[in-house]
């Protein structure tokens, strides 16, 4: 296999970050896409000048020409599709969150082993150069030893049916963006919490519409984590050492003007973030994985991680009490 054939499984909103990204590496090709209505899917597959439209999911899943399938499909959904597609031999890129319990990540896991496929999440921030600056700065203990970590993601969302605000399709702000911040502090701590207590506002549909984590870390870090669908649009992780701090403005979607500030105790440092295509890190990373024989940069163990403490926040706000972790 000299070059990836993927598919995009379904015509999400999403695809149009993902699809420029594929086109601008020479080692894949966009070559489907599928909806569940054969029209929806010409239509896309027109517009987006993609070969070839399927009228299904199951189509694009059995086809022999795709070897590597792209999941935009709603929360609810990525488990039960990530399975197929790896019991299919395919590989797979799958939006966050990969699966809503660590259960099915545990069963994505075993398929992907069982039929030797590549499946990963796609946390697209966590292959740009931006969070690579900010793990080497922490490394180097540039703001001594880390104390706390904060996290922001919210955004207004306005569209009474957004498939966010359903709690049957997995809905709600903390797994949609509040994944973000908790992924991210995850990373940096390079731990996982040993106790959680969690927050939420619940909005109509039953889903919170802003939620405020607390983590507790064995070596006595503190983070905090919020998350909402009620603010205006707000990004940022902050860190807090012992001799200063880091803060980044546009922690999961860096931009050109992006920059990360780090406050010392007598002074301050501006480092502009270097300029690289977003979603492309995501690409790349399954063409080394898949091509190269190299290790995805975000595990299934990672993905399972996460999983495990974004339950563990919404157990703590439902029943109002801390949930320690193993």
């Amino acid at each position: 296999m000299r070059k990836l054939k993927w598919g995009l499984l379904s015509t999400a909103r999403i695809n149009r970050s993902v699809i420029p990204s594929i086109r601008l590496s020479k080692r894949s090709e966009l070559v489907g896409v599928a909806s569940r209505n054969l029209g929806t899917a010409e239509a896309y597959a027109k517009n987006w000048d993609i070969p070839i439209a399927f009228g299904s999911y199951e189509a694009l899943v059995g086809d022999p020409g795709i070897n590597v399938v792209y999941i935009s499909l709603p929360n609810h959904l990525h488990a039960e599709w990530a399975i197929k597609c790896a019991i299919a031999g395919k590989h797979v890129l799958c939006e966050k969150p990969l699966a809503l319990s660590a259960i099915d990540v545990d069963r994505i896991i075993e398929a992907s082993r069982k039929r030797h496929v590549v499946v990963t999440e796609a946390f697209m921030y966590r292959h740009h150069p931006q969070t690579q600056i900010v793990m080497d700065l922490l490394n180097r203990q540039a703001i001594g030893n880390m104390l706390i970590v904060k996290g922001t993601f919210t955004f207004s969302l306005t569209h009474p049916n957004d498939v966010r605000l359903n709690p049957e399709m997995g809905g709600g702000s903390i797994w949609d963006v509040g994944c973000y911040p908790i992924s991210y502090t995850r990373l940096v701590v390079a731990a996982e919490p040993v106790e959680v207590f969690g927050w939420q506002a619940l909005g109509s549909t039953g889903v919170d519409e802003a939620f405020m984590g607390q983590l507790r870390f064995a070596n006595g870090l503190l983070a905090q984590v919020e998350s909402g669908f009620r603010s205006p649009y707000r990004t940022r992780m902050e860190f807090v050492g012992t001799t200063g701090s880091i803060e980044v403005n546009k922690p999961f979607k860096p931009e050109l003007d992006s920059r990360i500030e780090i406050q010392y105790g007598d002074g301050a440092e501006s480092i502009k973030i270097p300029n690289k295509d977003l979603y492309q890190g995501e690409i790349e990373d399954m063409e080394n994985a898949v091509l190269d024989g190299k290790l995805q940069l975000i595990s299934l163990e990672t993905s399972r991680g996460n999983a495990v403490v974004i339950n563990a926040l919404i157990e703590s706000a439902k029943t109002g009490r801390p949930v320690m972790l193993n």
